[in-house]
């Protein structure tokens, strides 16, 4: 299939094995962000005349390191110039038909702390979608000291004092070339979800309420991603940011490290070397009562993430929630059981459980805790661990809904909680990411029913609604403040409880309302 665009030409084929439908890999949507371009915001590319060859992925964005199973890349290269996108789109038979098709897309943005992913990810393979009428892009950006890095001297040349967004801005400048180009493959372009898992997650967030992409996506799949802003794990997650000045400051000392003085000898450095510094973490909960517990839900989010500019992002998380400062579209968000610490084996002892718990409370709350979860064994200590963060999970999501929604917003937010295991290994339960697995035989009823939620939620904005012929789901509720439930989805069908007590609610509310805003 061979698209022209007033950008320059595709030519698009898939050996894949699903029937009709076509994909176009490796299309560049921005420059190479090399040379003089490393750390500066994405540039238009040189418009070509010949038709590309887009028929392979391109290297993913500079990492160290490959990520594992289902989110694996089908490359081993890594290059700074990485700035490409994918699309899946329906067998087009005429050119007629691509003018008329004015299909819903579905923008995926991977995750991977920031530091790793790609747009390659088999897991993210666009065919199924496609088959169902959704054109499916994916794309790269920059990741680590490549797409984060903010010093005092990047922000003095860019015109509006602000640097260290450039991952952001990556994605923002893919968003505004699907606007700009997705009729030319048939897609809508005033039909727009973005979706996203993990520190993609938080990029979708982000998409909510940076003034510079706002009206341009109709709706957010956030998948183990929207928690609220008390939230322990939501400091952990890469959905905190920093200041302008921390990472500025912190900037500054990554020079020094380099043993570098600007930014123009900091730009000759080499890919490889950089890389040596790409999986730093943060020192968010130094001095707090998590500094001992930064293991499993507590770890410390990676140093190289996006910070309030005032330009890309003028609020926090809670201001944004606050100040209504987002925009006003539907939200599918959720979590998984065995992710955020949970797990299958905690490994906990019950002296090891008091000892934990019993600092993570304080002295004012942890004899409450001890009654709300109780356990005299080791076997008791793991179930009553996983429980607590399981409520964790659950509750933290839907008290990100109700402030969304008490902000003064219109549309609808719909949570979940993804609780299935694969039928081939239970052994590491619904863990995170594993939403996103291929599944075997024995799974296709949870595949059937999971599909066809998120494609009806990005056709319409609404999980419930725009399913195919035949197609029946079981109704997924909008959250509202007045029932304390979210959606279940996986061994779980149907509107569950956020947790087995309204007394375990009341109490992680009391708690997290003693904690500061991640």
């Amino acid at each position: 299939m061979n698209i022209l665009s007033n950008f320059g030409a595709a030519a698009a084929t898939s050996s894949l094995p699903i029937i009709e439908t076509t994909g176009g890999c490796g299309i560049p949507f921005a420059a190479p962000p090399t040379g003089k371009n490393r750390w500066t915001p994405p540039k238009s590319v040189t418009p070509w005349s010949d038709v590309l060859n887009a028929t392979s992925f391109s290297p993913s964005c500079a990492q160290k390191s490959g990520s594992a199973s289902v989110l694996a890349s089908r490359k081993s290269l890594t290059s700074e110039d990485c700035l490409y996108l994918n699309i899946w789109t329906p067998t087009y038979k005429t050119e007629a038909e691509i003018a008329e098709a004015n299909l819903p897309v579905f923008l995926w943005i991977y995750g991977g702390r920031f530091v790793g992913g790609s747009g390659d990810v088999i897991t993210y393979d666009g065919t199924g979608l496609a088959s169902k009428d959704i054109i499916v892009v994916t794309i790269n950006y920059r990741l680590g000291p490549f797409g984060y890095l903010a010093h005092p001297e990047l922000s003095a040349v860019s015109g509006h004092n602000s640097s260290g967004n450039y991952g952001i801005l990556d994605q923002q400048f893919a968003l505004r070339w699907v606007v700009d180009k997705i009729a030319q493959f048939g897609g809508n372009s005033s039909q727009i979800t973005v979706g996203r898992q993990s520190a993609g997650s938080a990029s979708a967030l982000d998409v909510m309420w940076s003034p510079l992409v706002k009206g341009l996506a109709q709706g957010v799949i956030a998948e183990s991603g929207a928690r609220g802003p008390h939230d322990p794990v939501t400091g952990s997650a890469v959905t905190s940011y920093r200041t302008k000045g921390a990472a500025e400051r912190q900037g500054v000392r990554f020079l020094k490290t380099m043993n570098v003085s600007s930014i123009d000898e900091l730009r000759n450095v080499p890919m490889q070397t950089l890389l040596e510094y790409d999986s730093l973490d943060d020192t968010t909960f130094a001095n707090t009562q998590f500094e001992n517990l930064t293991s499993g839900a507590f770890m410390e989010p990676p140093m190289w993430r996006p910070n309030i500019d005032g330009y890309v992002l003028r609020h926090s998380y809670g201001q944004a929630l606050r100040l209504n400062a987002h925009a006003d579209i539907p939200i599918l968000t959720g979590n998984n059981k065995d992710e955020s610490g949970a797990e299958t084996d905690p490994g906990l002892t019950l002296e090891s459980f008091r000892t934990l718990y019993g600092g993570m409370f304080g002295d004012e709350l942890k004899d409450e805790f001890f009654k709300l979860y109780p356990a005299s064994n080791a076997s008791e200590a793991n179930q009553m661990s996983n429980e607590l963060f399981r409520d964790l999970s659950r509750v933290g999501t839907w008290n990100w809904a109700v402030d969304w929604t008490n902000g003064g917003v219109k549309s609808n937010v719909y949570t979940y909680y993804f609780d299935h295991y694969f039928a081939e290994d239970k052994s590491e339960g619904a863990y995170h990411g594993s939403e996103l697995a291929n599944w075997t035989q024995k799974d296709i009823e949870v595949e059937y029913h999971m599909s066809n939620y998120w494609a009806n939620f990005i056709r319409t904005g609404n999980p419930n609604e725009g399913s195919e012929t035949g197609v029946n789901l079981i109704y997924f509720p909008p959250t509202v403040e007045e029932k304390k439930k979210c959606m279940w989805l996986g061994n779980s069908w149907g509107n569950g409880p956020i947790s087995a007590s309204e007394a375990r609610i009341e109490f992680i509310k009391r708690w997290e309302a003693t904690l500061q805003e991640w």
